[in-house]
């Protein structure tokens, strides 16, 4: 019988294991975090939010592992994907595979200790937050829950399809032929929604909803794709819509229309409360430079200027040092780039 884990089992960790459970499946749930593995053993996934159910489940700490897994959905911040994927790897069966399901574009550097015949990503379209130990909400509309999934070289179509069935216990998903592209689709919505949102100190709906930061938004999508495109990527629609057609401008008139837009093609994920606030919060170092510091490197290797995501990892930055308290007063700090 298969065996599947998920590591790094925070809040879209405990509520991904909670609807693979719920549905049928069995899964480990593994977090660093004992008092959040302890009263989830003890009570079950609390999940609320736009849902609200209680499902036992089974959760240990990395001390406890034992044996090999199929299948490991990777959930850990990308900070430390060295030291994770080397340990995890001994506890990795021969034909298994690592699901990352994280921010950025972490493939490569995954498939450099583990090979690419054992390599898969995955985009995660809906967010949580952990509200308490055990106790997780899930912050996008039931409707509006999906995974966007590829494979490197090498990933069996019997590899391949596990994982799908596996995570089909939760919400649709969607083979992405385009890897890349799913990555830098999903890297424009974080760099965008959760950089700024970050720096605000709000939700995605804080981002959306404001005008003046919906301005400042749709400046920093565009040179998400202007990198992204002088990358040599191209970009794969995010649940059904093109991007890149809805929100890339030239001219002052299509920037306007794309301003317009921010607040409809947010509104089902506006309480989405990013993970880098929720690490701030907790006085934890934060993803910025596999956010927006993705598409700032990448933006200098192919001579792409990138002033809104350079400012975006400069004010989180500052806000990690406790040189700037989040707040929608930061909108006026980009005031000089608009």
């Amino acid at each position: 019988m298969a065996r599947y884990a998920i590591y790094g089992a925070g809040s879209l960790g405990t509520v991904l294991g909670a609807y693979i459970t719920k549905n049928g499946g069995e899964i480990d749930l593994i977090n660093r975090n004992k008092g959040h593995v302890d009263a989830i053993n003890k009570n079950g996934a609390h999940i609320t939010g736009t849902v609200e159910m209680t499902v036992p489940v089974k959760a240990i700490t990395p001390d406890e592992m034992e044996g090999k897994y199929d299948v490991i959905l990777l959930m850990t911040k990308q900070l430390f994907n060295k030291e994770v994927v080397t340990f995890l790897k001994d506890y990795l069966a021969d034909e298994g595979v690592i699901v990352t399901l994280q921010n950025g574009i972490p493939e490569p550097s995954i498939a450099e200790i583990i090979g690419e015949n054992r390599t898969m990503g995955c985009a995660v379209e809906w967010g949580a937050t952990l509200s308490a130990p055990g106790e997780c909400t899930l912050t996008s509309e039931p409707d509006s829950l999906s995974f966007h999934m590829g494979r490197m070289k090498g990933i069996s179509d019997k590899q391949f399809n596990m994982v799908k069935n596996l995570l089909e216990l939760m919400c649709p998903v969607h083979e992405e032929t385009n890897l890349l592209g799913a990555r830098w689709s999903k890297l424009l919505i974080n760099a965008t929604f959760s950089g700024l949102g970050t720096v605000f100190g709000g939700t995605f709906g804080t981002v959306s909803e404001n005008k003046a930061a919906a301005k400042i938004a749709v400046r920093c999508m565009k040179e998400c794709i202007d990198v992204g495109h002088a990358a040599g990527a191209v970009f794969a629609p995010v649940q059904g819509k093109d991007i890149t057609k809805l929100f890339y401008y030239k001219g002052s008139l299509k920037r306007a229309f794309a301003t317009f837009l921010v607040p409809i093609a947010m509104k089902k994920h506006r309480d989405i409360e990013p993970s880098m606030l929720q690490d701030l919060k907790k006085g934890k170092p934060c993803e910025i430079d596999a956010i927006n510091g993705v598409v700032c490197e990448w933006g200098r290797k192919c001579s792409v200027p990138t002033p809104i995501n350079d400012r975006i990892v400069e004010l989180v930055k500052k806000a990690q040092n406790k040189e700037l308290v989040p707040s929608l007063e930061n909108i006026k700090l980009f005031n000089d780039l608009l």
